[in-house]
């Protein structure tokens, strides 16, 4: 059987890092992905994926990254069904993080969550304004 995911998106906050009663780091997070197409009215939508990554893995994604940051990551999906306080059973379908990239420099993700996301800036560090390249800067 496959079961292979790779998501791209950005975390919806800091990562939740605990520790299980044998002290593994277990991590939980959540990633905002945006669809490819946007709705009627012109919008773009996202989904938000429910994520674990486990043991030192989970500890380094907590270091790096904070709420906002542009990862990549590959796993596997998994259910998994437990019952609440009030005695209901409650059924979560995550990702289960084998593997995680990031996408950004960290300065890159500081300098975004300053902006506070009135704006984003390009490449070249500017806001959206229109950059202005001729013909004689392209390398080709």
């Amino acid at each position: 059987m496959i079961n292979t995911v790779v998501v791209t998106g950005r975390l919806v906050e800091n990562v939740d890092l605990r520790y299980s009663q044998s002290g593994a780091a277990v991590g939980n997070l959540r990633l905002a992905v945006n669809r490819r197409f946007t709705n009627q009215d012109g919008n773009r939508e996202a989904d938000f994926v429910n994520c674990v990554i486990w043991r030192k893995a989970a500890e380094n994604l907590n270091q790096f990254t904070n709420k906002g940051s542009l990862i990549g990551v590959e796993g596997r999906l998994q259910t998994r069904n437990y019952d609440n306080k009030q005695g209901q059973k409650v059924y979560v379908t995550e990702v289960v993080i084998e593997n995680f990239t990031l996408l950004e420099s960290r300065n890159n993700n500081e300098n975004n969550q300053a902006n506070n996301n009135n704006h984003t800036s390009n490449s070249f560090g500017k806001s959206n304004d229109q950059v202005d390249i001729q013909d004689d800067d392209l390398p080709f």
